[in-house]
């Protein structure tokens, strides 16, 4: 399927993957929307950003359910629907504190969860809901994280025959990827994670966010694909 005309929204489309993902539809003729939490990060990232297709954007809470649904309501339908809500943690079960595991799962999952319970009345036929998982870690590490992603996986399966035959449901599975996720560390900082991280993949490198930005728009073209995790990781887990 060409993504020539077809209507794009991205949550959390204003940095990191969410953003590489837009400015790769934008060059194949998309029309696409982006969700960001900040006013002022959603106008520069529209300004800002060019390509073939159109581009504009939206702030809002899309963890708050009501925002969610008036925003569906006045945008009408789209052809593709991308959320990459949700973040990282560390810490084992008994060393992470309850409310941080519970908040993680919460912004992982449930949030996740919201999204496609409302958003699915949206999508266009022969459309797709495409949700962002993640690999690597351990539960002894990344406990809140670990929980949440395999949840989204969970969902994604149930969510693809529930939604069969006119919607798809998949999600993209990266690994710790330099993004602005970790905007908080310096530029050394950054190149130390990377050469740890690098020893444990098999291909010994990190991703880049095109990479992973890729495969969003791989599950997008590819109308024979549901209910798939598409892992963009290097093979980190094996």
């Amino acid at each position: 399927m060409t993504l020539q005309n077809k209507r794009i929204l991205i949550i959390g489309g204003t940095s990191g993957f969410g953003a590489e993902v837009a400015r790769q539809a934008l060059q194949k003729n998309a029309t696409v929307v982006v969700v960001g939490h900040h006013q002022e990060r959603v106008t520069t990232f529209v300004q800002k950003t060019k390509g073939d297709g159109q581009l504009s954007g939206k702030a809002l809470d899309a963890q708050n359910k009501d925002q969610l649904a008036t925003f569906f309501a006045n945008e009408g339908s789209f052809d593709h629907v991308i959320s990459t809500l949700g973040g990282a943690m560390g810490g084992g079960f008994l060393t992470s504190p309850l409310a941080l595991i519970r908040k993680t799962v919460e912004d992982k999952f449930f949030a996740n969860l919201q999204v496609a319970q409302i958003a699915y009345r949206h999508v266009n036929a022969h459309g797709s809901l495409i949700f962002t998982s993640g690999s690597g870690g351990h539960p002894s590490d990344a406990s809140g994280a670990i929980i949440g992603n395999q949840a989204i996986n969970t969902m994604v399966a149930g969510l693809a025959v529930e939604l069969a035959p006119n919607i798809r449901v998949n999600a993209v599975s990266p690994t710790w990827t330099p993004t602005g996720l970790w905007r908080d560390l310096t530029p050394s900082q950054i190149q130390e994670q990377k050469a740890a991280f690098a020893k444990n993949v098999p291909l010994k490198r990190v991703g880049t966010v095109a990479e992973v930005a890729a495969a969003y728009l791989y599950s997008m073209e590819n109308d024979f694909v549901t209910g798939q995790v598409l892992r963009v990781d290097g093979g980190v887990d094996l």
